[in-house]
């Protein structure tokens, strides 16, 4: 057996094989457009392109492709063999700089919001150097940026890339000010923790709900589901563990560092945690873990759901997006320092994200917004859609001294004591966890905790360093000029200003509370609990401002991922109701009408026996279904009108909110009655598996 050390990285093109298979010339200049963003030769590509394709081919790949990910939330790839026929009859392998470089897939098949048109078609992908190379199913996966012919951004790692470089100017700019000369760029990094759920895959397969829409429309509660809070942290099951074993393996051999596994709250629901990363690199990864996943759950005959809200009245899954910022020279600048200056520097960094997120809370809640995200926020299982930062006590007691001039003083030796003289002693953490909080910081990163499980992390990541960026910017405008011996006083002042003016937005308590939504009102914070209540943010001139000032977006493909999150809106809660509707007709409903008859044949057989045999109960649980079964009926023609209407709208945000009001209520009432009529069905008679089987028997 293999050692791990062995397997970690085996099918990744990395920068030790980089190291050992390029030239020494071709190695440094790939690393120097890696690491400073410079031109790449096309002699350079070559040489890479040769050493990559013959790499490949020892692994035993034998096609590549432009790994890209579209707006469509998954990835895209084209396979291309490495052959090339010969004038005898044979072939040889080749692989070029310019194959390396740039791709054509047909931009047109994509979604656009309306930039591309059918008929024209052409696209460009164009290599990311900075995430390595894989192996995937015999074919190198090269990671790129996928862009249309006039020049758009048709995905998201391209505007991940800009942000990513608006942030690192703007945070060097500041750094350089506060004496840092050393400093070249900054990096940000991210560790995304996966949520995610196993069900039986024969289970899977009799459920077209969850085949078509990835959660359960129907579906009364099983009699146990995570009350007894018994399955987070518990031990594994046998068949769960070998699936995160081979999962592990998988995952170690592209690359992707899998750190922490275990079970979530709800059954059948578990957690893997990655060790940080370079945040494009990290978003790359976090998309191949979900397909390995996927893949990897095939092989255990198990099903991997990545829907934010597959059983309802069980937790949801997210995904919490661990980030924080990172100098060249090593430095975490999210790290409290030690001495005045370290101080100095980690307040105006906190300072930054403060303002960014409190002048921008409405595009963080923007980019976790989705259908399927919209179970999950605010419903007491996940952070309420109020965007809010948690601070814990102390880095609170720290801006309220700043903000007052009062001296602080931190404790240092917080011990924990047990009570029990066998357990060692040991210090506590300088602040508390807030599971209720959207954004938290804990201890030298901040914790954003509102991404739903089956999302990119790449949306979240755009806002949140463009909104920094901004913030920074701003800071460097009223520092830039300041005279050196008046620099830390005009910083202090700068930073117990910003405290003051956004101090709104930090709180502490549990977010989960009626009335912590009364009191963010009160201090204007906004609530947009739905995503047709917070799309329209998107194009307001104030977002349409910050993406073009620092260069992430152009208007134009501003509008059009507008319209590409409005027409995905409509797309699922219309693919959703139409999938119940046919459940309800196809599937419930004769299953119900068997039960019915059922009853008939047992009321008639008794009567037949004796008349002085009584069949009451039968004759009751017969009325009490009929009557729901009719109520259905009438809700199901409700429903039905609905999605008529819905499909002659035009307007995208008219129908947006028509989906999620009245059709989305439509289909609420539809499933509180056929569930309602469930808990009375023999098991035998449903054609698809109840909660208990499919949470309780993987």
């Amino acid at each position: 057996m293999e050692k791990i050390p062995e397997i970690y990285g085996k099918l990744v093109f990395n920068d030790r094989i980089m190291r050992d298979k390029l030239p020494g010339d071709v190695y440094k200049a790939l690393r120097k457009t890696i690491k400073k963003g410079t031109h790449l030769e096309l002699d350079v590509a070559n040489a890479v392109a040769i050493a990559m394709k013959e790499w490949a081919v020892e692994n035993g790949a034998t096609h590549f492709t432009h790994w890209f990910q579209p707006m469509t939330g998954y990835t895209a790839e084209k396979h291309d063999s490495f052959i090339s026929p010969t004038d005898d009859g044979q072939v040889i392998m080749e692989f070029s700089g310019k194959e390396l470089v740039k791709g054509e897939p047909d931009a047109s098949s994509f979604p656009s919001g309306g930039i591309r048109a059918t008929f024209e078609a052409r696209g460009y992908t164009a290599w990311d150097p900075s995430s390595p190379a894989f192996i995937k199913d015999g074919t190198l996966c090269i990671p790129t940026a996928f862009c249309s012919y006039t020049g758009e951004a048709l995905d998201k790692k391209t505007p991940l890339l800009r942000s990513m470089d608006a942030l690192s100017k703007e945070a060097v700019q500041i750094l350089r000010l506060l004496g840092n000369d050393d400093i070249e760029s900054v990096i940000t990094t991210v560790g995304p923790e996966q949520e995610y759920f196993l069900i039986d895959e024969k289970d899977y397969a009799k459920r077209r709900d969850l085949i078509f829409t990835g959660r359960t429309l129907i579906g009364a509660p099983s009699p146990k589901g995570q009350e007894m809070d018994d399955h987070y942290f518990g031990a594994l099951r046998p068949r769960v563990s070998a699936y995160m074993h081979d999962l592990d393996l998988e995952l170690w051999k592209l690359g992707i560092p899998a750190k922490t596994k275990h079970n979530e709250v709800a059954p059948a629901q578990h957690e893997l945690a990655p060790v940080f990363d370079t945040t494009n690199v990290a978003v790359d990864r976090n998309q191949l873990t979900m397909e390995v996943m996927k893949k990897t759950a095939k092989k255990h005959g198990l099903v991997c759901l990545l829907h934010e809200k597959p059983f309802a009245g069980i937790n949801g899954s997210g995904k919490h997006n661990n980030w924080s910022m990172t100098t060249n020279t090593g430095i975490n600048l999210l790290d409290p320092g030690k001495t005045p200056a370290e101080n100095t520097q980690f307040l105006i960094f906190l300072a930054a994200i403060i303002k960014a997120v409190d002048e921008y809370a409405d595009m963080m809640r923007l980019s976790v917004a989705s259908a399927g995200n919209d179970h999950r926020l605010g419903a007491n299982e996940a952070p309420p859609a109020i965007i809010s930062i948690f601070l814990g006590d102390e880095l609170t007691a720290v801006i309220d001294s700043i903000k007052n001039d009062t001296f602080f003083k931190r404790d240092e030796n917080v011990v924990m004591e047990t009570g029990a003289a066998v357990i060692p002693h040991f210090n506590r953490d300088n602040t508390d966890r807030n599971r209720t909080s959207p954004f938290a910081f804990t201890g030298n990163k901040f914790e954003f905790r509102s991404l739903g499980s089956s999302a990119s992390v790449a949306t979240p990541n755009i806002v949140l360093n463009t909104a920094v960026a901004d913030a920074l910017s701003d800071f460097y405008e009223v520092l830039k000029d300041v005279p050196k011996d008046k620099l830390d006083e005009s910083v202090h002042a700068l930073i117990k200003d910003t405290f003051a003016k956004h101090e709104r937005i930090i709180f502490n308590g549990n977010g989960y509370t009626d009335e912590w939504v009364k009191e963010a009102a009160d201090r204007g914070l906004d609530n947009l609990k739905s995503t047709p209540d917070v799309l329209p943010r998107f194009i307001a001139d104030k977002s349409i401002n910050l993406f073009t000032k620092h260069g992430i977006f152009t208007e134009t493909e501003i509008r059009s991922r507008y319209e590409i999150l409005l027409e995905n809106y409509c797309k699922t809660i219309h693919i959703e109701a139409c999938t119940l509707r046919e459940m309800i007709r196809q599937d419930f409903a004769p299953a119900v009408v068997k039960y019915m008859e059922s009853l008939s044949r047992s009321i008639l057989s008794k009567k037949q026996i004796s008349s002085r045999i009584s069949t009451s109960a039968e004759e009751k649980m017969l009325e009490k279904v009929s009557a729901e079964y009719e109520a259905l009926y009438v809700a199901l023609e409700k429903l039905d009108a609905d999605i008529e209407k819905a499909e002659t709208m035009e307007d995208g945000l008219d129908l947006a909110k028509f989906y999620h009001d009245p059709v989305f209520k439509d289909m609420e009432k539809v499933r509180s009655i056929a569930d309602g009529i469930e808990i009375h069905i023999p098991e035998e008679f449903l054609p698809y598996p109840t909660y208990s089987r499919i949470l309780f028997y993987v």
